[in-house]
């Protein structure tokens, strides 16, 4: 097993909180659930920061907890979060070069594992289809606690519907005032046709300053009661 040390990046308490209400909700969603995809609906809506710091919140909490990076197409785990060089990664694990154990990451926080992306391969979505990608979501099952899927934007590429026939849930990230109705309607349906239970939706990219629609609107009837837990939990993906 590989072994990396975890870039710490500081946090205010309203970040802190909206992670642990999260991970909380989750928590009640069911014993079952504990194989879960996180996916938006185009890139950049922080889909990867909230996976990080949801798996993250896991660990913390006591729960032994792996991420799994599955967006093959375009990763930014590997370069944002970790200092020095991984040699293996998921792709590598796929395509029969290593063992599962070789490609994973034991990192200096207790409990928390990475498996990273590895390198782009020509054929993302077979890959995340075939049997050894199924095989190792169910070992990583009986192995951890809780499992985090990292896939891309469902928008955007078919990955993340193949991924979520092996999932127990699914979570959709949202920048606030990026996607409309309509398009985040039809990710969803397009989520739901797989027969992965969507657990809910992160509203991410949230303006809280109170110059923005929901500040002016909201900001004095929820800002007292719900801002400290759903702040901003991530700036791009």
């Amino acid at each position: 097993m590989q072994s990396i040390e975890l870039k710490m990046e500081k946090q205010d308490f309203r970040t802190k909180e909206a992670f642990k209400t999260l991970r909380t909700n989750i928590e009640f969603s069911g014993e079952n659930i504990r194989v879960i995809c996180v996916t938006s609906c185009t890139p950049n809506e922080g889909k990867s920061s909230v996976s990080y710091e949801l798996a993250k919140s896991f660990a913390q909490n006591g729960k032994k907890t792996i991420l799994i990076d599955a967006d093959l197409r375009k990763s930014v785990m590997r370069g944002r979060h970790k200092k020095g060089k991984v040699r293996f990664g998921l792709t590598n694990y796929l395509v029969g070069k290593v063992d599962l154990d070789t490609a994973i990451c034991e990192t200096d926080i207790p409990n928390f594992h990475l498996l990273f992306a590895g390198p782009v391969p020509p054929n993302p979505s077979e890959l995340l289809g075939n049997s050894r990608f199924e095989k190792m979501v169910e070992a990583c099952r009986m192995k951890y606690d809780m499992v985090i899927i990292d896939t891309p934007p469902l928008g955007s590429v078919i990955d993340t519907a193949v991924v979520s026939k092996f999932c127990d849930g699914a979570v959709i990230i949202l920048a606030c005032g990026e996607i409309n109705y309509r398009f985040a309607k039809r990710v969803k349906d397009q989520l739901a046709m797989t027969g992965c239970k969507i657990l809910g939706c992160v509203l991410n990219k949230v303006e809280m300053s109170g110059r923005g629609y929901y500040g002016k609107y909201y900001g004095k009837y929820y800002g007292k009661y719900y801002g400290k837990y759903y702040g901003n939990y991530g700036t791009e993906e």
